[in-house]
């Protein structure tokens, strides 16, 4: 347990920053998964929609520092080459 005052704040807001990237790698998540299904669904121009949206939100996960920037190119190269493969 924290003693000092300082390492009390430190507890905090450790805990605040917690929920906060928690929330929002969830988001991202989601996002992804839409991806996802609307690929499995075949549709290619519902899926170009979903990847659109999906991307700005990884890489905002990417400048707050919850997603590193290559796993985050990693994840929307991979998508758009699914996206494109669609028939």
């Amino acid at each position: 347990m924290a003693n000092s005052p300082q390492a009390k704040k430190r507890a905090r807001q450790n805990e605040l920053r917690f929920s906060i990237n928690k929330a929002r790698r969830s988001r991202i998540r989601t996002f992804i998964r839409k991806v996802e299904e609307a690929i499995t669904s075949g549709n290619k121009d519902v899926a170009a929609d979903a990847l659109k949206t999906a991307q700005p939100e990884l890489m905002r996960g990417v400048t707050k520092g919850v997603v590193h920037k290559n796993t985050a190119a990693r994840k929307m190269s991979r998508l758009a080459a699914r996206v494109k493969a669609i028939a």
